[in-house]
């Protein structure tokens, strides 16, 4: 079913379908919503027969549980969606990260809140993405900004969903998602498979290895198997009532992320001396790339993993530099985050140029901030 090696024109979308190809997705549930319909569209033609499943489901709190169940049915699962789909899904995000359920959800995000800009991208629902669910928990979060990347970071989304059993994210855009470019598929694509529980003896699937990440246990191959979203022990009993019961558990689910920054954060850094430094992320980091690219007196840190955290290389940039531009496509969601960590690193100006209404900043809009700022 995967592409074959070699160079592509596509659409950041259709990137997307062929990363999770790639990636051994065999299974698609999904709902039509703007901008993301065509990697719904892709696999519904690249999913069938006995190479996997593709089903439209009613809405999209029916298509999270439907890939939590074929997750745990022995298949790598995903959806795609967009805006308010995404917020219809946050209570089963929650039980996904409870149950330690490999899953990736794909949001185009577009113009908010409400039905907002459907056709228009946006960068809006980053926090939603982390805290959208109650309770404490942690996912994983890719911010591609090219249709390499949208085949590139949907692979690694699976890779790390069932590395660390956890909810996996690819926060595409509008811009993104549409967007046409070429894409190299190389010979070698290195795919995580599930670390399944072996059969040693009858308790060994509720182990906690070093790595703080149980084995998954595999339906109708005699484990003892408990799924549930409630507060339970490792040896398959519910205790809502039990007050250690319940912090080491959760604790125990923030830290097998937490712990992992280095193994999961990713990030490009163009001119790292420079003493104005740019920290952006998706679309709104191309405007920034192209003046960084051009003059040597402007860095750039583009994020492509935004959480867990990217705090090291954050706290780097900012300890070498005299001032840092947040640049986003919202009212400043990720500047608050960033500008706490370089403070704490001793850079005294964090600046934000924040864009909302559909399209990216451009080369001169940032240029315009940055005379602002006497950066050039």
């Amino acid at each position: 079913m995967r592409i074959a090696p070699g160079e592509y024109f596509l659409q950041g979308n259709e990137a997307c379908v062929e990363g999770a190809i790639a990636a051994d997705v065999r299974f698609f549930a999904g709902y039509p919503i703007t901008p993301s319909t065509e990697i719904a569209e892709g696999l519904a033609h690249r999913l069938t027969g006995k190479d996997g499943v593709f089903l439209q489901m009613e809405d999209e709190i029916a298509c999270i549980s439907a890939i939590i169940g074929a997750s745990w049915g022995g298949v790598k699962a995903m959806t795609a969606t967009s805006g308010p789909g995404f917020s219809l899904m946050q209570e089963a995000i929650g039980y996904a990260a409870m149950s330690e359920t490999p899953i990736v959800v794909v949001n185009v995000m577009r113009g908010g809140p409400s039905t907002g800009q459907p056709t228009r991208a946006s960068q809006g629902d980053v926090m939603q993405t982390k805290y959208g669910s109650h309770g404490d928990y942690q996912v994983i979060a890719f911010a591609p900004a090219s249709v390499q990347e949208m085949f590139d970071l949907t692979v690694d989304a699976f890779n790390y969903a069932e590395k660390y059993r956890v909810p996996s994210f690819l926060l595409s855009d509008a811009e993104v998602g549409h967007m046409r470019g070429l894409l190299t598929v190389p010979e070698a694509i290195n795919v995580v498979e599930r670390k399944e529980k072996g059969l040693r003896r009858p308790d060994e699937a509720y182990d906690v290895p070093d790595d703080l990440v149980h084995p998954f246990p595999v339906f109708g191959k005699g484990h003892k198997t408990m799924i549930t979203g409630m507060t339970h022990t490792d040896k398959s009993k519910i205790e809502p009532e039990d007050v250690k019961v319940h912090q080491e558990l959760v604790k125990r689910l923030s830290e097998k992320i937490l712990r992992s920054r280095k193994d999961i954060n990713k990030w490009e850094l163009i001119a790292p001396g420079s003493k104005t430094m740019i920290i952006s992320y998706g679309s709104a980091a191309l405007g920034p790339k192209e003046i960084a690219a051009k003059d040597d007196r402007i860095g750039l840190l583009r994020l492509k993993s935004l959480w867990p955290l990217p705090e090291e290389p954050i706290y780097e940039a900012a300890r070498q530099c005299d001032q840092i531009l947040v640049c986003e496509m919202n009212l400043g969601m990720m500047y608050w985050p960033i500008k706490r960590i370089a403070l704490e690193a001793g850079c005294k100006r964090i600046e934000l140029l924040s864009k909302v209404g559909g399209e990216p900043p451009t080369p001169s809009e940032v240029r315009h901030k940055l005379r602002e700022m006497g950066a050039i």
